[in-house]
């Protein structure tokens, strides 16, 4: 694969500029924890499905405690995202701009995990790609699956230009 031909979007330059402003430049430095102090949020694990909350200043992210290590990763980005990026209650909006909220916060989860300033750590030619991601972002096989048949597509789509 030939990452040259990789072009990022508005939403991955966003989250690029965020990591960079928290001194966030490898795999390692990505840590939920010190996102969330960094951030001025509340993070806390209980076992109930994965929330947020935003009340005036207070900013609180719930994660399912019940989950892998690897799935509150990304539930914490996906909560992230609505925090750092949405405005009012899901439950009291229209379908459509709910839905155009949750495909948001699914785009800042998989560049949040694999940012693209990050992508040089990976190996492209490795076997065993996804086992290698998976491990070196300490997430899901399927979101490393999902990052990485959007890297493809975008570079085939680049090169058919």
């Amino acid at each position: 694969m030939q990452l040259c031909h990789y072009y990022t979007t508005a939403l991955e330059d966003w989250v690029t500029k965020l990591y960079t402003r928290l001194g966030i430049f490898h795999p390692t430095h990505i840590d939920i924890f010190f996102i969330a102090q960094k951030m001025n949020i509340f993070l806390r694990e209980k076992p109930f499905p994965s929330t947020h909350q935003v009340v005036g200043r207070f900013r609180c992210i719930t994660i399912d405690s019940r989950l892998s290590n690897e799935e509150k990763r990304e539930a914490f980005f996906h909560e992230l995202c609505h925090i750092l990026r949405h405005v009012g209650l899901q439950s009291m909006m229209p379908e459509a701009f709910r839905e155009l909220q949750e495909r948001d916060a699914r785009n800042f989860t998989k560049y949040a995990a694999i940012p693209a300033h990050m992508l040089t750590y990976i190996e492209w030619d490795a076997p065993y790609i996804v086992e290698q991601m998976t491990n070196i972002f300490r997430i899901t096989p399927e979101l490393c699956m999902a990052r990485l048949y959007q890297i493809e597509n975008r570079i085939m789509v680049t090169q058919e230009i």
